[in-house]
């Protein structure tokens, strides 16, 4: 039990404000091509407006809720290092997107506990007019419509969706991905979060992530599809948010991920 400290209602209300206020800066500077772009040592892009994003949120965290600390992509780790509560942002999730022009990008916003891991999330993509959000309890929602997983039960009747990288070149697997995606009945390739979201809609029935993800990548997206019913792991079927891969399923599906732990 995460005890009489957590309200689900009162701090997804709190995460739905951030949102508000991040859509609110990011939109606008993508709409209008405002923003320049610099380069990480990963070699992955950036622009001001992740940094700004996050800096919000980040001041909201620390004005409201001062006994929580907060770690986003950006900045690091802000607030109280010591609380058991840590909220854990991704102020653009697909920036790559968002300078090239593409509408799948997102503000991600988590809230975690040490012991209980993810709790409240909300994924936010004002580019394509869709937020999706969640409290542990509480169930998940896209725009206000409940969400539920499919009931697919054979990998010969799935909408699958794989994302390609080096990272499953390096780790041998990209062939085992590709024989996948042959026995579904329909394989995409929608990427970032929002392959997770089409599986808690139920209208994707097993997703597939890149390798080298972070937390902020993952938390978020968690909360969304294990309350929509459906099942999250990394590529070992570990249930986290913690590790560099992730895989999510209508639960019924997710058996057909076994030979990506080899």
């Amino acid at each position: 039990m995460l005890g009489p400290d957590f309200e689900p209602t009162r701090e997804l209300h709190f995460a739905l404000q951030m949102a508000d206020a991040a859509d609110a800066f990011t939109l606008p500077k993508y709409v209008n091509r405002s923003f320049y772009v610099d380069w990480k040592a990963n070699r992955t892009e950036v622009t001001e407006a992740d940094r700004e994003c996050e800096r919000l949120i980040s001041e909201r965290v620390l004005a409201d809720r001062p006994a929580h600390g907060m770690f986003g992509e950006e900045h690091g780790l802000v607030g109280d290092a010591d609380s058991p509560w840590r909220w854990i942002v991704d102020p653009i999730d697909g920036t790559s997107n968002f300078v090239r022009g593409i509408p799948v990008w997102a503000t991600l916003i988590a809230l975690t506990h040490i012991e209980h891991g993810p709790v409240v999330g909300v994924v936010s993509a004002p580019a394509m007019g869709r937020r999706w959000w969640a409290a542990r309890g509480l169930g998940a929602f896209a725009d206000g419509k409940k969400c539920e997983v499919s009931n697919v039960a054979a990998i010969a009747e799935a909408q699958v969706s794989v994302t390609f990288a080096k990272g499953w070149d390096d780790l041998g697997l990209t062939g085992k991905l590709v024989q996948l995606q042959q026995r579904a009945y329909r394989a995409r390739g929608f990427g970032d979060f929002w392959q997770h979201m089409l599986v808690a809609e139920g209208a994707v029935d097993l997703a597939i992530d890149a390798v080298g993800l972070e937390p902020y990548d993952l938390a978020a997206v968690m909360v969304v599809v294990e309350e929509a019913g459906g099942t999250f792991t990394d590529r070992h079927g570990e249930r986290t948010y913690l590790h560099s891969t992730a895989i999510s399923s209508n639960g019924l599906l997710h058996g057909e991920i076994a030979g990506l732990g080899a």
